[in-house]
């Protein structure tokens, strides 16, 4: 499997299981307060750069939002470098390096790299996933044009469905339709966004909007370059991807029942978030280039809500979805995350020990740290002992 390496697949207990044999417990004390410093500055990038997925990942259960929360803010901050108007090959270059030193377990001194290192060792993300996402950055950075809706998929599969695939490792999830099932929410939310943002792309110079439908309209890409207006023939053409979607909406809804139960509101939440977006989107009459549709906190509070009870209504419709073929963009790395799952998977049942029942890798390490200390000063009440009983004999 390309780009899944041996080391990313052996060992993948939790940090603190196999850090613990080989440190100290003063190294262990401040190897956790550095990656409590992490985490924070992680879901710090997380509030300033998404407020959807900020608010999506206040619902998940602890230890699932510090990994969703580290792996997003390697992604964000990766993004923000090749957005820097001054970028060019050379920052896709470094962060190409970085993501080779995070999986030799030598990450550069940056607190998202760090955390991402812990997670991708934890939760044995196969390094092809992270891979394709920078590919995606140099799609953005040879301003690439797309002819064909496959070619548009092939992008948000690597700029989106690659964070899918990577949430649902996360939350232990690795059955293959799972997957593919989260690489569709990823290429829905993306195909949402390029919807979304046209007018936006248009004046920085980038169009996402596949050429064959755009000729189809009698729409030129170029001329709307040059003059990004709004026109019915355009609105066809984003109304034409939101439809498109949607299809992947329907799908990745499909997959939210395979996941953990305290996991699915939160994926459901941030699914209905970037739906409303397409509402919005709609509502304006599919004018994305005058105007940027949003969400406001208060509808954002309210499909909080409905994200519950959304859960029944898609229950019934959900089964047969669940069993589709990955899209084709996505499915080699749908079988890499699968597979990469099975290799930990057997792992750990051959060494269930090495995995602990609490995953919490704060309470892990501070409770091996206290037991650590109490064996030493056990071991030096018993030195004492002896050399008591040993004067006491002379």
């Amino acid at each position: 499997m390309t780009g899944v390496l041996q080391g990313t697949l052996d060992g993948h207990g939790p940090f603190a299981v196999h850090a613990a044999a080989s440190i100290s417990p003063a190294a262990q004390q401040q190897a956790l307060a550095k990656h409590q410093s992490d985490l924070k500055a992680c879901a710090a990038a997380i509030r300033k750069g998404s407020k959807s997925f900020h608010l999506a990942s206040l619902i998940l259960p602890g230890e699932t939002r510090k990994a969703a929360r580290a792996l997003y803010a390697f992604c964000r901050h990766s993004d923000d470098l090749i957005d820097d108007p001054r970028s060019d090959g050379r920052a896709l270059d470094q962060l190409r390096g970085r993501l080779n030193l995070i999986y030799e377990g030598k990450p550069a001194d940056y607190a998202c790299d760090r955390a991402f290192h812990r997670t991708v060792d934890d939760y044995a993300i196969p390094k092809c996933i992270p891979d394709a996402l920078l590919d995606g950055f140099a799609l953005d950075i040879g301003g690439a044009r797309y002819t064909t809706i496959d070619d548009v998929k092939h992008y948000a599969t690597c700029v989106a469905a690659t964070v899918g695939l990577m949430m649902a490792l996360v939350m232990r999830t690795g059955d293959r339709n799972a997957l593919a099932r989260a690489a569709d929410l990823g290429i829905a939310m993306q195909l949402t966004n390029i919807a979304r943002d046209v007018g936006e792309d248009a004046r920085n110079g980038r169009i996402y909007l596949p050429s064959e439908w755009m000729r189809d309209e009698g729409l030129d890409a170029d001329e709307f370059l040059a003059n990004p207006e709004f026109s019915p023939a355009l609105g066809r053409v984003v109304k034409r991807l939101l439809n498109e979607a949607d299809h992947h909406y329907r799908l990745g809804h499909a997959g939210i029942e395979a996941l953990p139960a305290n996991c699915r509101h939160a994926i459901r939440t941030a699914a209905l978030v970037y739906e409303e977006i397409g509402a919005e989107v709609r509502a304006s009459g599919y004018d994305s280039v005058t105007r940027r549709a949003f969400t406001t906190n208060a509808r954002k509070l309210a499909l909080l809500v409905k994200a519950r009870r959304a859960a029944i209504e898609q229950a019934s419709a959900a089964s047969a979805m669940f069993h589709s073929d990955a899209d084709p963009s996505a499915a080699r790395l749908v079988n890499a995350g699968a597979r990469a799952f099975k290799i930990r998977r057997i792992a750990q049942q051959q060494c269930p020990e090495t995995v602990p029942d609490d995953t919490n890798l704060e309470r892990f390490l501070t409770i091996l740290i206290r037991l650590q200390k109490d064996s030493q000063q056990q071991l030096r009440h018993q030195k004492l002992a002896a050399r008591q009983r040993a004067e006491n004999i002379a």
